[in-house]
């Protein structure tokens, strides 16, 4: 049968301004293992820590623009577009236009403190 997930439960979020993740689907949420399925709203100057995951990060920018840093240089995600991090790749999100940014993220599997390892 179906489950029906009601709400989300709101996550803490790393960087340096207060930004929104409602998780729908995930290790805190639901219990899943497997894969998370989270909301985020982050403020426009935002900028959390690198992070080197060991999941695959699918993500989809309803709004604004997300920047995702990685060892090249950078790629800025519009509303409307995705981007797609591997595991094993360091990146690092931000939101540097003062609008902000609403985006999905899917993590397989689930996100996790444990397994992001942001840098110091």
């Amino acid at each position: 049968m179906p489950t029906l997930v009601p709400q989300p439960t709101v996550i803490t979020a790393a960087g340096n301004k207060p930004k929104l993740i409602e998780e729908f689907v995930g290790r805190v949420n639901t219990q899943t293992e497997s894969l998370s399925l989270a909301r985020m709203k982050s403020p426009g100057g935002w900028v959390e820590p690198g992070q080197t995951p060991e999941f695959d990060e699918f993500t989809l920018v309803l709004n604004g623009t997300l920047r995702v840093a990685h060892k090249s240089g950078f790629l800025d995600v519009s509303a409307g577009q995705s981007v797609i991090a591997r595991r094993g790749e360091w990146v690092q999100y931000s939101t540097p236009a003062p609008e902000g940014a609403e985006y999905i993220a899917v993590c397989l599997p689930a996100f996790s403190p444990q397994t992001v390892h942001r840098d110091a």
